[in-house]
């Protein structure tokens, strides 16, 4: 398993899994925190909440 940050091997049970690192588990943690990472919503619902934040 490669880890999803780094992409260098990842030892399975370890104590970052699935990451290789503790840099590495904090670099996914700011992406998250950062909205890096969007969770891709259907075409309609974005269109309503814009329509929402105009109202």
């Amino acid at each position: 398993m490669k880890c999803p940050i780094c992409k260098r091997k990842v030892v399975a049970g370890g104590p970052f899994d699935p990451f290789c690192s503790e840099r590495c588990r904090q670099q996914d943690l700011a992406n998250w925190a950062t909205e890096s990472y969007r969770i891709p919503a259907p075409l309609e619902v974005e269109q309503e909440l814009e329509d929402e934040d105009r109202e």
